[in-house]
């Protein structure tokens, strides 16, 4: 039996993927069409986990002088053969990644960003023995190789000295990477310092990319589009490539074709329509794509067990503040806009493309809320449903992963909010303790008029269900004194609420469902009889519960309805 190659997960660097046996979905392609297509400053913004980093290396490695042309062997870059005979291995190449600059205040990210140039111009420590270097800047690059800069402007004439040095060597100009540049900027906006992280990164940007005779061309990613005049000032010659744009789509994240080539090699073709519910659905010009870190991270526990539960990766490698936030400062037109969005539709929006996070501070609230939206949609929180009419996009939660975020977050704010008037959910406590399902259904509906429903759209009926069960799950969880249990197995199948009160020998099933069109009678019906007819309250009973309340919970939109009895 063939051994399968391994599943790069985090793995970025591109030598290790070709040399240590990893599977490569090969985005050599995006070399060429770089070098058809370029400016001579390249900004490329995508979500985070779509492959940035993978592809900012696969360019160091291309690109720079001994470059191992075996590492690209099989690949599409090869077959242009010209190309890879004026290209590879012909340059020096300047790589640095700012994704670990961060600091509770301004000196802590300082002396990281200092760290992380140093590491580079140790990289390139054959300088120090060059014929072509004078001995003045031989002493300023040994500085910055040491990481002993003795003032501030050293720092921010680093990179371009790094360029000149190299010239003055090779006697060719010189490649610069930058990768997840922005995200500097966030860990300053979120710990105070952010003007001076500007200042920083703008003077470090201006000094090595405009007006640089020795810059051949510089590519950067990052996640958002900082506007141009608060880091990029006066670069001339510069593109932007986001996810709205046609080229380069491909190549960051998984088109379907890749998503199915790498399922059926590891013998998961019958899990394809699974990973396309939960990870597809980003739209980046007019490719459909899934994000790489879930479909790799998936197929990894499939490997393992074909049982495996889909999961959701990429919401535990991503800050979800964001969607915190624009629940925290929403208005009634904004939770209706969400209700949308959960259920399914669409909401139209003009997003604004370049940023500054100062923005964010707006006080005008029709303003915040623009930010805000353009946010979620550069981020990978929302993504086209159609192609952009100019400045307007119709927007859509990308697919199932999403969404439960979204869910997640409102479930959370609901919780807070509901637990918060003390006298009203010590009421609904009370009636499930008691199985007085009258009460517990009047509750339940003023609970659900203060939060965002699920609208009766194409959504998944389960889906639905999974929503207002975990209203309830929020509801009941806050009560300290309770064992609260979801998706337990009981009798012959599965239960969706159970409940132990251990000081009172009390025990609460609780099955909901959907009801589509409004079918409360018949759907209260059906999940009482659920719950009977598998024997739900067996693992109750062993347990100790000597009164069991049962409730059939039917649910749609704002409104639900309760069947109940209790058994002594």
């Amino acid at each position: 039996m063939i051994e399968k190659k391994k599943l790069p997960i985090g793995e970025e660097f591109f030598r290790n993927i070709r040399t240590k046996g990893f599977y490569y979905v090969d985005k050599t392609s995006f070399i060429s069409e770089l070098l058809k297509t370029r400016g001579s400053v390249n900004l490329f913004t995508r979500p985070r986990r779509f492959g940035k980093s993978l592809n900012i290396d696969m360019l160091k490695t291309f690109f720079e002088f001994g470059a191992d042309a075996a590492l690209f062997e099989g690949l599409k870059i090869t077959e242009e053969k010209e190309l890879c005979e004026q290209y590879m291995g012909k340059y020096p190449v300047i790589s640095i990644s700012l994704k670990d600059v961060a600091g509770e205040d301004f000196q802590a990210a300082y002396e990281m960003l200092c760290t992380v140039v140093s590491e580079e111009a140790a990289r390139l420590d054959f300088l120090v023995g060059s014929g072509s270097i004078m001995q003045y800047d031989k002493v300023k690059f040994e500085r910055l190789a040491e990481n002993r800069l003795e003032k501030p402007s050293e720092l921010h004439n680093s990179l371009k000295l790094l360029t000149r040095l190299l010239r003055k060597h090779y006697g060719t100009s010189v490649i610069v990477l930058i990768d997840e540049y922005d995200v500097p900027l966030d860990k300053a906006y979120q710990n105070g310092y952010y003007p001076q992280m500007v200042d920083l990164i703008r003077s470090i940007l201006s000094q090595v990319l405009k007006t640089n005779e020795n810059l051949e061309f510089a590519v950067i990613t990052g996640c958002l589009q900082i506007a141009k005049e608060s880091i990029f000032t006066g670069l001339n010659n510069f593109k932007v490539r986001t996810v709205s744009d046609v080229r380069f789509a491909e190549y960051f994240g998984f088109t379907d074709q890749e998503v199915k080539d790498l399922l059926d090699y590891y013998d998961l073709g019958d899990k394809f329509e699974l990973f396309k519910e939960w990870y597809d659905g980003y739209q980046f010009g007019e490719a459909h794509i899934y994000c790489p870190w879930d479909v790799l991270n998936q197929c990894d526990k499939f490997c393992e067990s074909r049982r495996a539960r889909m999961e959701a990766h990429w919401e535990n490698s991503s800050s979800n503040s964001i969607v915190k936030d624009i629940l925290e400062h929403s208005n009634e037109a904004t939770r209706a806009e969400i209700e949308a969005l959960i259920s399914g539709e669409y909401v139209e929006k003009s997003l604004i493309s370049g940023l500054t996070y100062s923005d964010f501070e707006n006080k005008e609230p029709q303003k915040r809320q623009t930010y805000l939206w353009s946010i979620l949609f550069a981020t990978g929180y929302l993504t086209d449903a159609a192609k952009p009419d100019g400045k307007i996009h119709r927007l859509v939660i990308p697919n199932r992963e999403i969404r439960g975020i979204y869910e997640e977050r409102i479930l959370s704010w609901f919780e807070r909010r509901t637990v918060s008037n003390t006298e009203r959910w010590k009421k609904f406590c009370e009636a499930v303790k008691e199985g007085d399902g009258e009460t517990f259904q009047l509750l339940f509906n003023s609970f659900m008029d203060d939060s965002i429903s699920i609208r009766d759209t194409f959504i998944r009926k389960e889906m639905k269900e999974n929503f207002y069960h975990g209203m309830l799950l929020g509801l009941m969880r806050a009560e300290e004194n309770w064992i609260v249990k979801s998706n337990t197995e009981s009798g012959t199948g599965y239960t969706d609420i159970m409940i132990r009160i251990p000081a009172e020998k009390i025990g609460c099933i609780m099955e909901v469902k959907y009801a589509e069109d409004g079918a409360f009678e018949s759907v209260c019906k059906k999940a009482m009889k659920q719950i009977n007819d598998e024997g739900y309250a067996q693992a109750l009973r062993r347990e100790g519960a000597q009164v069991i309340h049962r409730f059939g919970i039917a649910c749609y939109k704002k409104s639900c309805k309760v069947l109940f009895e209790t058994v002594s």
